[in-house]
């Protein structure tokens, strides 16, 4: 069994803000090393660009040997088989045991499916992105229609990004399109997604899928061969079986501080984290970040910790699949091209900065 002072399981936002600023600042003492299922990081933000044929695959990965290194921490590319908790060990699927003294959780969620009966209907989940974009690339040498699940910030952006090459593109929704969102955005962007031929199907949540056909209990919804679920994440299953308190959910309950309730050693961040009052979002674990690279380096140095506070209100641009992009900002809704370079610029300046 290897020994470290720190592990940071998963490459999330949050690792990845936590690997740069110890790259550009002094990082804590100690062995540490990250954990990675992958060599590279996506960035969620750029997936829509990569789909609409904007950006390349290229242009939204992360190489995190050359973040690692720069930051002084090994990289270690296996994915996770399990956790102990009360141990504070590591198995990884190559069967390698690790036992760090601090451990940080930063490895998302999986996505919502519905139950499938038949293959038929070929399914893919929005993550893991390498997955997704391999498929979509696929699919691209024969057009066909398909249906997007899930009406949140993910599931429009797709729909815009598909809307125009493939025939048709239906966006089907358990309750609002943007339910979270204001109402003067969830209009605007109603009306642009039926003026670029997208359906919208709301308080339509699908049950089950039969061979070519999504059912809303007992009604069809839709057929076709091809489904893209973007409805949301649920809880990866080895978090809650580690022992680490959890809510019914699955996901890990955290202080302010953002270490685990019951297991102080431990902290969590991002979408496997249950944080009261906080979205999960890629844009909620960047802030995080700031928060969790201080409180792991004053854990390793035996210093006081630091509360994060939540941001109440937060900036929202969506891709709309065509340059431009959608803006709120304070119940403030607008949408055009310059909202779009400036969502490619705030986009390409992430993946730029964390390259180094």
């Amino acid at each position: 069994m290897t020994e470290y002072d720190l592990l940071l399981i998963g490459a999330g936002h949050a690792h990845l803000g936590v690997l740069r600023r110890w790259a550009l600042i002094e990082r804590p003492p100690g062995r540490i090393a990250l954990i990675a299922a992958s060599p590279f990081a996506w960035y969620a933000g750029m997936i829509p660009a990569v789909v609409s044929g904007r950006a390349s695959a290229d242009d939204a990965q992360i190489d995190l040997q050359s973040l690692c290194r720069a930051a002084k921490v090994d990289l270690i590319v296996n994915p996770v088989h399990s956790l102990s908790a009360a141990q504070q060990q590591v198995q990884l699927e190559d069967g390698r045991t690790l036992r760090g003294k601090w451990l940080s959780l930063n490895v998302g969620g999986k996505t919502k499916a519905p139950e499938q009966s038949g293959d038929a209907m070929q399914v893919i989940a929005v993550k893991p992105f390498d997955a997704f974009i391999r498929n979509w690339q696929q699919w691209q040498a024969e057009p066909k229609p398909l249906a997007i699940l899930g009406a949140g910030a993910a599931g429009v952006e797709l729909a815009f990004a598909f809307a125009g090459r493939v025939p048709q593109v239906t966006l089907m929704c358990a309750g609002h399109l943007l339910e979270r969102q204001s109402p003067a955005l969830r209009l605007r962007t109603l009306g642009l997604l039926r003026l670029r031929g997208v359906r919208v199907r709301e308080d339509c949540p699908v049950t089950r899928i039969e061979h070519d056909h999504l059912f809303s209990e007992k009604e069809c919804v839709w057929s076709g061969s091809r489904l893209i679920l973007a409805s949301g994440l649920k809880a990866l299953a080895w978090p809650e079986l580690s022992g680490l308190g959890c809510d019914e959910k699955g996901y890990v309950l955290v202080a302010p501080t953002l270490q685990s309730y019951t297991h102080p050693p431990i902290f969590a961040v991002g979408d496997c984290a249950r944080f009261s009052g906080v979205r999960k979002s890629a844009v909620s674990a960047q802030e995080q970040a700031t928060i969790l690279a201080h409180n792991l380096g004053a854990a390793l140095r035996g210093l006081p910790l630091k509360q994060y506070r939540p941001g109440k209100q937060r900036l929202m641009l969506l891709d709309t699949g065509d340059g431009s992009a959608l803006f709120e900002w304070h119940g403030y809704t607008a949408n055009g091209p310059l909202y779009g370079r400036w969502k490619t610029w705030r986009d390409e300046t992430f993946v730029r900065r964390h390259r180094l």
